[in-house]
């Protein structure tokens, strides 16, 4: 797919469409149709993280009993294992897993710097040493491209400079922005298969709204088909996390995807949908499931404390998940007591609550879909807070309460 932009420059060819079903007259949340080679996408989206094809603890149908229509894979762990080759022999990541909808990949980047042992950026790439046997590697915008590529999955990432916004180094953040723009240049020659992926830029620049401006100007340059804020969710207050999303958002293209990387917490995904983002991932929801934790309206639950240990009701009450449902109404009837006694020592405890967790922030992002086509996002938020806490102001997170004073809900008011 391909046309032209505003100004009547041709643009970039792409693997989706990109279509306005409603936007909030009150915030900046918007609810999209995003239209993908393995079928269509309702935004804004929360994004299940299946690190090495597979989401923890759940198949495949399993995930895709959750209503997911788009999870995540990563370009580092697949590339390893089961390598390139056997990627190009299966072809590809799909048929690897037997998903049938779609897939982002991440870069491979951010795993290199924080995952392994004397990794070290250069403006050719990422140097370190193999997990396997110690030799020396490199990994290059061309090779992540070319690794995406052999996955096949609907949307790649480019390679990007990922430095923590908890660094004090002003010039190493400033150089990693402008190096991030070089790379989706060099990403975009080696892009092989733009009719059938879509490689969305990395805006970065740390907490430095300036550099951000400067990085969301050159990279809304180079038209990709979407634009990731990526960057945050590294120990950043949250306040400056919201200011990073409110300035980026407010800079990037209305007809474009906004994804903000590794965002899971059900707060800052309502937030930041006012914000004007719509794409969201991370692991969180399966790796708090594996402590026994639960995602309810009510906030987290910790099921292996003793209180539980007698209570025979659903994970969450009302919840339509097949963990939480009635074997009367075709689920699971899974107790909190059963979770209790399987979480420490039994894997099904923490498969259960996987499920549980995944299919209620899915369903929780459909939610606000619908308070943002019915036009009342503001009293799904006041609602969603109201819930959260209790009924009580005086708990809700500062940061929360003035980003959305920003964008026109006072949390606080009567």
């Amino acid at each position: 797919m391909s046309g032209s932009s505003e100004d009547g420059t041709p643009m970039r060819p792409s693997a989706l469409t990109f279509d306005v079903v409603a936007k909030c007259s009150t915030t900046r949340a918007r609810a999209f149709l995003l239209t993908l080679p393995h079928g269509p996408v309702q935004l804004p989206i929360f994004m299940p993280v299946a690190t090495q094809a597979s989401l923890k603890g759940l198949t495949p149908t399993q995930l895709s009993s959750t209503s997911c229509r788009l999870c995540l894979n990563n370009t580092y762990h697949l590339g390893l294992k089961p390598g390139q080759p056997v990627l190009d022999a299966l072809g590809g990541a799909h048929a690897l897993q037997s998903w049938p909808h779609n897939i982002l990949t991440d870069s491979g980047g951010f795993q290199m710097v924080s995952l392994l042992k004397l990794a070290t950026v250069t403006e050719a790439g990422v140097r370190f040493l193999s997990p396997h046997d110690g030799s020396p590697m490199l990994l290059t915008p061309e090779h992540s491209i070319s690794l995406q590529n052999s996955i096949g999955s609907d949307i790649i990432m480019q390679l990007d400079d990922v430095i923590a916004t908890t660094s004090p180094d002003a010039a190493r953040i400033e150089e990693a922005m402008w190096r991030s723009v070089r790379w989706l240049d060099r990403c975009i020659a080696a892009h092989e298969k733009p009719g059938s992926q879509n490689l969305f830029c990395i805006v970065q620049g740390g907490l430095d709204l300036e550099l951000r401006r400067k990085c969301c100007v050159e990279m809304v340059k180079r038209d990709t088909p979407g634009v990731a804020i990526g960057g945050l969710s590294g120990g950043e207050e949250k306040s400056r996390y919201c200011e990073v999303v409110k300035c980026c958002t407010e800079m990037l293209p209305e007809g474009k995807p906004r994804y903000v990387m590794g965002v899971g917490y059900p707060e800052d995904l309502v937030v930041s949908v006012a914000l004007g983002a719509d794409m969201f991932d991370c692991v969180w929801p399966t790796r708090t499931a594996r402590f026994g934790n639960a995602i309810t309206n009510r906030g987290v639950v910790n099921l292996r404390l003793a209180k539980n240990a007698n209570d025979f009701g659903p994970v969450m009450e009302g919840c339509r998940c097949r963990v939480c449902m009635s074997r009367e109404e075709g689920g699971l009837g899974i107790t909190r007591a059963f979770i209790y006694h399987t979480t420490a020592k039994e894997t099904v405890g923490a498969h259960l609550l996987s499920l549980h967790n995944v299919h209620y922030l899915l369903h929780m992002m459909d939610r606000v879909r619908e308070a943002i086509i019915a036009d009342r996002y503001p009293a799904f938020l006041k609602g969603f807070f109201s819930d959260l806490y209790d009924r009580d102001k005086a708990q809700y997170p500062a940061w929360a309460v003035d980003a959305l004073m920003g964008v026109g809900v006072d949390l606080l008011a009567d």
